[in-house]
């Protein structure tokens, strides 16, 4: 099948990588505001293997969206974020880049603030013997619970090679990229390029590291 009609649905079949009894994959079609044409994968075995996979099928112009946050009500900014969308504190030097099993999320802006916050709490305690990294990990969490509690002016930014990703507001400033710009970012999904013979897998899962 080349494209899924919302609402499609149909199942394929396959042996349990665990226990290589029968195992049934379930495919549902839908369409989703802002995400398009997406593809749902389920499949549970008796054994306990359980995979779920959330593929989206349509590709728009890859885009650039830019929101300055400066206070309590651009906290509020829904964010629509697939599994390409790369997302950029540049005051922080923060990038949250997709990975091979990136989610898609709607969420608002406290809430991309609050995920990043939660990781870089972990980066931090993993950087406790690099005296410059923690306290570099410190200045980072104390810059995010000050946006969040609308005391710090930060810029959230969210770029997607494939234009399924979105901030919501009347703020948002918002721009198609460049095709150099677009090809620089991060995908997490395998991407072949008909103009080429080559493959590229992007596996670039999600490292909690500080930069300096």
């Amino acid at each position: 099948m080349s494209e899924a009609d919302p609402g499609q649905s149909f199942e394929t079949f396959t042996s349990c990588p665990l226990c290589h009894d029968d195992l049934v994959i379930r495919w549902q079609g839908d369409d989703i505001p802002y995400f398009g044409e997406v593809m749902y994968i389920t499949a549970v075995c008796k054994c306990s293997f359980r995979f779920t996979d959330t593929i989206i099928l349509s590709q728009k112009e890859p885009m650039r969206h830019e929101l300055k946050v400066e206070g309590l009500d651009d906290l509020n900014a829904r964010v629509v974020r697939s599994t390409s969308g790369t997302i950029r504190i540049p005051e922080l030097g923060i990038d949250v880049e997709p990975g091979s099993i990136s989610d898609s999320y709607v969420t608002n802006v406290e809430g991309i603030l609050d995920r990043i916050y939660n990781v870089v709490i972990t980066a931090t305690k993993w950087s406790e013997d690099d005296a410059d990294k923690y306290s570099r990990g410190l200045e980072v969490q104390h810059a995010l619970q000050e946006a969040m509690d609308g005391q710090r002016s930060l810029t959230v930014m969210i770029e997607d090679p494939f234009g399924n990703s979105a901030i919501i507001s009347d703020k948002t400033a918002s721009c198609i990229l460049t095709c150099e710009e677009a090809e620089h970012l991060k995908t997490g999904m395998v991407v072949f390029d008909v103009n080429s013979s080559d493959m590229e897998l992007d596996a670039c899962d999600s490292d909690h590291s500080i930069n300096e």
